[in-house]
């Protein structure tokens, strides 16, 4: 089963183009490499400089940047790099040889008090995951390394992974003042050595890969596509910086209801309620006037 698919993204320097992975494929560190004797560590380098058209090849977290010479437009072949890409990854080839990757690098991990006194925020100076995800229990956790050797610990109740951060809500038989920095310690730890935060088919195998999310937004009516668009605009990103996330399930045209999920921190937060009815519901009642008539939340 192919677990790694590539997706092809611009940039604005259109000689470069940037050649998503669905998993990470470096352990957190950065490779440059100007022409074919420098990618000696990096087979999968070496493999796109015989490409007559590929200058440079830059290989960090979780993309393959490649910039190339003027013989050619990337509209032409930026299809067909990425399938080989793809094909070497599913192949098993290497893309970093074990004796440079096996540096470590330093990575820190600061926790971050939410507005959800349950819960407490990890965050960390690498990005972690490609997409966010969310575990309320061990058997959910199976995609996720990480959120697996989290609920080994008996007051972990839920782990929500985003960008940089792991959010994680406790139960109540221990306090944060107990427990945090063995937390921090553990995920620091965890990071630095490389290990699988999750799984490299854990976003297609959830449904969060970027062409699964742009179909389902697609096949939406207009007014659920506004919503979704004035949510991850003007919502998402302050809910983040709190640790959670709000996900938009649907919208009822007839009763005007809009239907979200509160996940991490926002997730039976005390104050989401507020929050839902004075900030989001006032705002799309102003955004899309006669559209919605109230927000109403599911945890996650």
């Amino acid at each position: 089963m192919n677990t790694f698919k590539v997706s092809v993204q611009e940039t604005t320097n259109n000689a470069i183009v940037k050649f998503e992975v669905n998993a990470f494929i470096t352990k957190h560190q950065s490779f440059e490499f100007n022409n074919i004797d420098e990618a000696k560590p990096s087979p999968l380098a070496q493999q796109l400089f015989y490409l007559p058209f590929v200058k440079k090849v830059y290989i960090s977290g979780n993309f393959i940047a490649v910039e190339r010479y003027n013989i050619l437009e990337w509209s032409d072949v930026q299809d067909e790099v990425a399938q080989q890409i793809e094909d070497y990854l599913n192949d098993g080839g290497i893309v970093i040889e074990d004796t440079v990757q096996a540096k470590k690098v330093p990575v820190t991990v600061y926790a971050e008090s939410t507005p959800n006194p349950a819960v407490m925020k990890f965050v960390a100076n690498k990005k972690i995951v490609t997409t966010l995800f969310e575990f309320t229990s061990i058997d959910e956790a199976k995609l996720s390394p990480l959120a697996t050797e989290l609920f080994h610990f008996p007051f972990v109740k839920s782990v929500f992974i985003d960008e940089n951060y792991v959010s994680i809500t406790k139960y109540d038989i221990a306090e944060w003042q107990d427990i945090t920095n063995q937390l921090r310690e553990f995920i620091r730890n965890f990071i630095e050595n490389g290990k699988d935060v999750v799984l490299p088919e854990a976003a297609e195998s959830l449904k969060k890969t970027s062409p699964q999310k742009d179909t389902y937004f697609e096949t939406l009516d207009d007014v659920s596509k506004e919503i979704i668009n004035i949510l991850e605009e003007y919502v998402k990103p302050a809910v983040a910086s709190d640790g959670g996330n709000i996900q938009f399930i649907s919208y009822d045209a007839e009763t005007k209801n809009v239907s979200v999920m509160l996940q991490g921190a926002c997730s039976g937060c005390p104050s989401s309620t507020y929050t839902l009815k004075s900030g989001i519901e006032n705002m799309l009642k102003q955004m899309l006037p006669g559209k919605v008539a109230m927000v109403e939340a599911i945890n996650g």
